[in-house]
């Protein structure tokens, strides 16, 4: 029998992609308010996260959630850059009578972010002509030790796919 997949839960080889987004940045947020790579900033408790916004986050450490999620991103996806968060992290603006809009997110917070987490060594400034930032090895290494350390259940819809040698019986109706 050959088993194609992952789908076991072993603790051996988890990386990022291989946890659920909620429990790892969960996690890292966790990891990164204990370690104080990241230090929340002393404007954190009264900026709003957007323009369109109209209250900041009731989460006492949505920094550290933001932190880590900004990560995560540049983790998957590479060379992002203050602008292109501000684009991911925005949403709708309602504008009342008129039609609603895109907004983007703030990108100070995105650029302070950026700057913490490239001070600790997770990310740097690619050398790309797009610009952005980028996972370096180390952030790499950090990111996919604090995967392989969390422990989530796996959802019982997902099953493992197994190829046999032997054929199926399909009884038609």
């Amino acid at each position: 029998n050959l088993s194609i997949g992952n789908m076991s839960n072993e603790q051996n080889g988890k990386t990022v992609k291989d946890v659920p987004a909620d429990a790892f940045i969960a996690g890292f947020a966790d990891h990164l308010k204990k370690t104080g790579k990241v230090t929340e900033p002393q404007w954190a408790d009264i900026v709003k996260t957007a323009s369109f916004k109209q209250l900041p986050p009731q989460n006492p450490d949505w920094f550290f959630v933001h932190a880590a999620s900004l990560a995560r991103r540049v983790y998957i996806r590479g060379d992002l850059g203050v602008g292109a968060t501000a684009k991911i992290y925005g949403g709708k603006n309602r504008r009342g009578g008129g039609h609603n809009h895109f907004g983007k997110g703030a990108r100070g917070m995105n650029r302070n972010i950026f700057q913490q987490l490239e001070k600790a060594g997770f990310v740097a400034k690619s050398k790309n002509t797009k610009g952005g930032r980028r996972i370096t090895s180390a952030g790499r290494r950090e990111l996919d030790t604090v995967a392989n350390q969390l422990q989530w259940q796996r959802p019982k819809f997902f099953s493992t796919i197994v190829a046999s040698d032997e054929p199926i019986d399909v009884e038609e109706n």
